[in-house]
């Protein structure tokens, strides 16, 4: 799938979340920040979406609105949507993801980097699980295991402020990446792939 550039247009701008309700593009002088994460229950989603949630009164001060494209289905997403204050979008036709050329692969999983991540998210996310205070993913989600993330800042008039496609499971922009993009939007960012991981650190180091 051909990957999306700084500067061009959103392909896809209007969203449903698993609601039914529209999770409208941003105001005037707003950001979107689109996630491509994985599948309903993923640890590693859950563990990196957490980060966001617990600052998310911060991005809103910063103009900057969430949403996160899953490949599950709505009825799977749904238990998650209460425990977070952005829209979660079902995409399991993977219309989206093709869409933005959001890729999925073995490296995933397979890249070093990301053990670490997996590690701290099965250790959060297990046990909450055992205790019944978090919904376990599906034994089989739809789309696999092996789905890459992805971010995108897409400014008030459509256009792409920054790109990122992750190389791994964990590969994604943290809460300050974007807030620092949110500080200067005026020009697009060009952002190298395989840059960032969960709680902002370097992927490789």
């Amino acid at each position: 799938m051909p990957r999306l550039q700084t500067g061009t247009t959103a392909p896809v701008r209007q969203f449903t979340d698993v609601t039914g309700a529209p999770a409208a593009p941003p105001g005037p002088e707003g950001l979107l920040h689109l996630q491509f994460r994985r599948f309903a229950g993923c640890p590693i989603c859950n563990l990196h979406l957490r980060s966001f949630a617990r600052r998310q009164a911060e991005l809103a001060a910063a103009g900057v609105r969430e949403a996160v494209v899953f490949h599950s289905p709505a009825d799977e997403l749904r238990p998650y949507a209460d425990s977070l204050p952005f829209p979660l979008v079902a995409d399991p036709d993977r219309q989206l993801y093709r869409a933005f050329g959001v890729e999925r692969g073995a490296r995933a999983l397979l890249d070093p980097r990301v053990w670490p991540t997996v590690l701290r998210a099965l250790a959060r996310s297990v046990p909450l699980a055992l205790r019944g205070k978090e919904r376990p993913p599906a034994a089989r989600p739809l789309g696999g295991r092996l789905g890459l993330p992805a971010d995108f800042l897409i400014g008030p008039d459509g256009r792409l402020l920054a790109v990122h496609y992750g190389e791994h499971a964990a590969d994604h922009w943290s809460v300050e990446t974007v807030l620092g993009f949110a500080a200067g939007h005026d020009a697009p960012v060009r952002v190298a792939a395989g840059r960032e991981t969960a709680g902002g650190e370097t992927a490789g180091a």
